[in-house]
């Protein structure tokens, strides 16, 4: 598959530029970059050449010849696919990373990574379509599972049954005939949260993913961290007690048994039967089932077995919080995918819990804050993702 990029890291310095700030002068651009006129002339034309960069109008005049602005150009389209949370989330985005056109519905993680990736594919086929385009410009997907990213397939994924090894990115690089990067939903959405969130201006930060599975993504020095196997950050199955409640991994105890929002429904349904709750009872009577939405609604109405059941599960996410804070040091914690509704009560708690048992210095300063992006930051992410291969030097 040939890939259209960048020649060398000066051509990569250009497009990264523009795709995270957005047009820029001529003037400006050189500028940046250190390059000396003619140098930067040739490095621009190539890139105009493959319609990677185009003209945008002329610039704000800075006195004398009035430079022109550079954006990406309108053929580099990237596709994001958020999987997660019983949803397929499929969007086409520009080079910028914004989103330009999107398409969400349920799905059975269970029906296997055929049907699934199958048709995410399909989805994405029909939004390139509907732009005009002959090509995307690389695809960035997001899996709540563990995945390896070299090889672009989960690895051993309690959320996704019958998934592991399926080599998704494979699968739809040779459906779509282009780039693709795979890796968990927790780092991309860290990804998303460093391009276009609240994490922008911080080069060190720990995005907290909350949901049916609870991971964590790291930003430090401005980039994913990773690790050796692209395992870090996958605290949804440190242990907190080894008595506590089944986990899907098959352990017990592990932060996702007790603040994933399969685990708090599981308790609300209890309370509800038990009678501690008259509102969530109510509901249960009424739909046979609870959802998070029924669980911040009784929660935000005052119910008090609901709050206590999301400060229950912010204690222990505080507690594990604790030593990640203490041992990394971000300058902020982003907290993303809590339930509408819940996230003030959640983050009271957290903070309550931090700021009590952390060190001085470590938390002096850290904000501990709700993520603003909702559920953007996967599909902003999983494009970034992408780009960061795409915009690589050849």
């Amino acid at each position: 598959m040939s890939m259209v990029g960048p020649e060398n890291a000066d051509q990569a310095r250009l497009l990264c530029l523009l795709r995270d700030d957005g047009p820029r002068s001529r003037v400006e651009l050189a500028d940046v970059l250190g390059l000396p006129r003619a140098r930067f002339a040739a490095e621009l034309e190539r890139l105009t050449g493959l319609g990677l960069v185009e003209s945008a109008g002329p610039a704000a005049s800075r006195g004398g010849r009035r430079s022109s602005l550079l954006r990406l150009g309108k053929q580099v389209r990237f596709g994001a696919v958020v999987l997660g949370g019983g949803r397929l989330d499929v969007a086409l985005t520009d080079g910028e990373l914004t989103v330009l056109a999107r398409h969400t519905e349920p799905v059975d993680v269970r029906l296997g990574p055929e049907v699934v990736v199958g048709r995410a594919v399909e989805l994405l086929g029909k939004l390139r379509a509907e732009a005009g385009l002959a090509r995307l410009t690389g695809v960035g997907v997001a899996l709540p599972a563990p995945v390896a990213v070299r090889d672009g397939a989960p690895v051993a994924p309690p959320a996704l049954p019958g998934w592991h090894q399926f080599p998704v990115r494979d699968t739809i690089a040779a459906e779509l005939g282009c780039p693709v990067q795979v890796d968990n939903d927790a780092n991309v959405m860290a990804l998303g949260e460093r391009h276009a969130g609240t994490g922008r201006p911080f080069d060190d930060f720990l995005y907290v993913k909350l949901g049916d599975a609870v991971g964590c993504g790291l930003v430090l020095g401005g980039a994913l961290y990773r690790g050796a196997t692209s395992g870090a950050g996958d605290i949804g199955h440190l242990q907190l007690t080894e008595d506590g409640p089944l986990c899907v991994c098959g352990n017990s105890g592990c932060v996702e048994a007790y603040c994933g929002d399969a685990a708090l429904l599981r308790e609300a349904v209890t309370a509800a039967r038990a009678g501690r709750s008259a509102a969530l009872a109510e509901r249960l009577a009424a739909a046979g089932t609870l959802t998070m939405a029924d669980l911040a609604g009784a929660a935000t109405g005052g119910d008090g077995c609901a709050q206590t059941l999301i400060r229950d599960a912010a204690r222990r996410l505080g507690q594990v919080l604790v030593g990640l804070v203490s041992f990394v040091n971000p300058a902020i914690v982003i907290i993303g995918g809590a339930a509408p509704g819940i996230g003030p009560v959640l983050l009271a708690e957290i903070r309550g819990v931090v700021y009590r048992r952390s060190t001085p210095l470590a938390t002096g300063s850290m904000p501990i804050v709700l993520s603003d992006l909702d559920d953007r930051a996967g599909l902003i992410g999983a494009a970034r993702l992408v780009s960061e291969q795409v915009f690589a030097p050849c």
